[in-house]
């Protein structure tokens, strides 16, 4: 869906503000970019991309960074990334055109694997299996979900949005707030939220070629509300999260827990405080949410949320293979988390 939020200035350290269970340090700040996109492969390598071209790596755990705005998209707003190693991965674009870049040497040099230059076009992100499968989606056109896949990890995509034929309201999309409106799971399953007119979680049992839909209570009804991020630690039990990005601070049918895949959701007992435009299972039953208001923390699947700052964040991601939480957001700013739980 096609917004922007605010700049959040930077500062050098953020710890706790209300001593609930975690800690956040300043790794990075100052970027002219807003970083969408977060990939976090290990505890030591991770990706980053966002506006104006940029994208950067770390292979030693955040220490140092490397930095480049991609030559020839110094313009290109890149709202999601996928690392697979410390040298290879790929970026996905918002808006027109849509490009998919890929690089096999750490960023040196990028090729394009993808491009659709329909002005309508507008994708929001993208997910993978481990096997090299992965999906990206984007807003209807014509009423139909734009879905991209690929089995080989981005050298190659094909379109399926034909023949997945999911059909959306007039007004419902995605949001291309973090790269984790979409979700893969093992087995083929994924997950899809949405926004605006309708509130709905999407899910495929088969890699994306048949959809079924649920509603959401999830607040809705404005290009600017819904489902902004999804996050599954099954294909049961999960959490969404989102809001109204232009009230970022009201906590109203902000955050909603499924333990039947979305057949069924249950509102908090406690939840965010605020707009939040990403969440991540760090454990079995812990949870972060960020967003342009603030981070929360959860221990209990998602029933009770505790605010743990007010610094504004757009996404958090956990290593794939490890521990390591990372937050990113405006201005280039790179924070690590620390549970405490």
């Amino acid at each position: 869906m096609k917004w922007l939020l605010g700049i959040i200035s930077s500062c050098a350290v953020v710890l706790s503000a209300y001593g609930q269970g975690a800690q956040i340090a300043m790794l990075e700040g100052g970027k002219p970019t807003s970083i969408r996109g977060l990939s976090v492969l290990d505890d030591s390598v991770a990706w980053v991309s966002g506006s104006a071209g940029w994208v950067s790596r770390t292979t030693d755990g955040g220490r140092t960074w490397r930095w480049q705005q991609v030559a020839g998209h110094e313009a290109t707003d890149f709202r999601d990334i996928e690392v697979f190693s410390g040298l290879e991965a790929i970026i996905i674009s918002a808006g027109s055109p849509l490009v998919i870049l890929r690089t096999t040497d750490g960023g040196t040099t990028w090729q394009e694997t993808y491009r659709d230059e329909r002005h309508e076009i507008f994708f929001d992100g993208m997910d993978f299996w481990d096997n090299g499968r992965g999906l990206a989606y984007g807003d209807p056109i014509d009423g139909v979900m734009q879905l991209l896949a690929t089995e080989d990890r981005g050298k190659t995509w094909q379109d399926i949005s034909e023949q997945a034929d999911v059909r959306l309201g007039d007004g419902e999309a995605g949001f291309a707030a973090s790269g984790t409106g979409i979700r893969t799971l093992s087995a083929g399953h994924a997950f899809i939220g949405t926004g605006g007119s309708h509130a709905r979680l999407l899910h495929s049992a088969d890699h994306g070629n048949t959809w079924r839909a649920y509603g959401c209570p999830i607040i809705h009804g404005s290009a600017s509300t819904g489902i902004f991020s999804v996050a599954f630690r099954d294909e049961r039990h999960g959490v969404v999260v989102g809001g109204d990005y232009q009230v970022d601070r009201s906590t109203d049918s902000v955050v909603f827990v499924t333990a039947d895949g979305g057949a069924t959701w249950q509102q908090p007992m406690v939840g965010t405080h605020g707009f939040r435009s990403a969440a991540e299972y760090v454990g079995a039953r812990d949870l972060v949410a960020v967003g342009t208001s603030g981070v929360d923390i959860s221990s209990d699947g998602g029933m009770t949320w505790n605010a743990v700052s007010k610094e504004g964040f757009h996404v958090v991601r956990q290593a794939k293979a490890g521990t390591w939480v990372v937050l990113a957001g405006a201005n280039g700013r790179i924070a690590s988390l620390q549970m405490n739980f």
